[in-house]
């Protein structure tokens, strides 16, 4: 594993999770891209598959993560990113909870949780959800919420992992066709 040395202390720098950076962007992009087209892609029509990963999407996608990492609408709206020899391979999006029930001085969200297909199952996905949980911690808040497939799919089945649960509000996510989500829930006080 490679080290670097930091004030005296050997730090790992093979995999970590840490702030965004605007120079981030186009692999967020590219990241969400992949994790879009791995999960929801079987669930849609061809055109829509298409779409998703379009130079024209993914202009929309970098111009709301630049804008989400310059101008936060918060100072409690964070992007991390996940790192495996330096490159980005994951990221979560986190801040207060923007559903109609719920308080967003306590409740918070994470809104985007994703891993680049090729880099799952090698503990980014894990890294990334306890840096979001602490920061949200730090943060003030006592709850978390996820978004995620009705249907199983390996996100519903890491975040039931992590302990979060099914607090029985479902939505639809409109991409070309309804996609029925579920919203997991964790109590995350210190």
């Amino acid at each position: 594993m490679e080290r670097e040395r930091i004030e005296g202390v050997a730090v790992s720098t093979e995999r970590f999770v840490r702030s965004a950076r605007e120079a981030d962007v186009d692999t967020v992009v590219d990241v969400q891209v992949a994790a879009w087209q791995a999960m929801y892609g079987p669930l849609l029509p061809e055109p829509v598959r298409r779409e998703i990963g379009s130079d024209e999407a993914a202009a929309r996608f970098r111009e709301q993560w630049q804008a989400a990492l310059t101008s936060p609408p918060t100072s409690r709206h964070r992007l991390l990113v996940a790192t495996d020899k330096r490159a980005v391979v994951g990221f979560a999006a986190i801040g207060p909870a923007a559903d109609d029930d719920c308080w967003p001085g306590t409740d918070a969200e994470v809104y985007a949780l994703h891993v680049h297909p090729d880099h799952t199952r090698q503990g980014n996905g894990s890294r990334l959800l306890n840096a979001a949980v602490d920061h949200l911690i730090d943060d003030g808040f006592h709850a978390a919420l996820l978004w995620v497939l009705e249907r199983d799919n390996p996100l519903r089945t890491f975040a039931e992992a992590a302990g979060w649960r099914a607090d029985g509000t479902t939505r639809d996510l409109n991409l070309g066709v309804p996609l029925p989500m579920v919203r997991m829930h964790a109590s995350i006080s210190a």
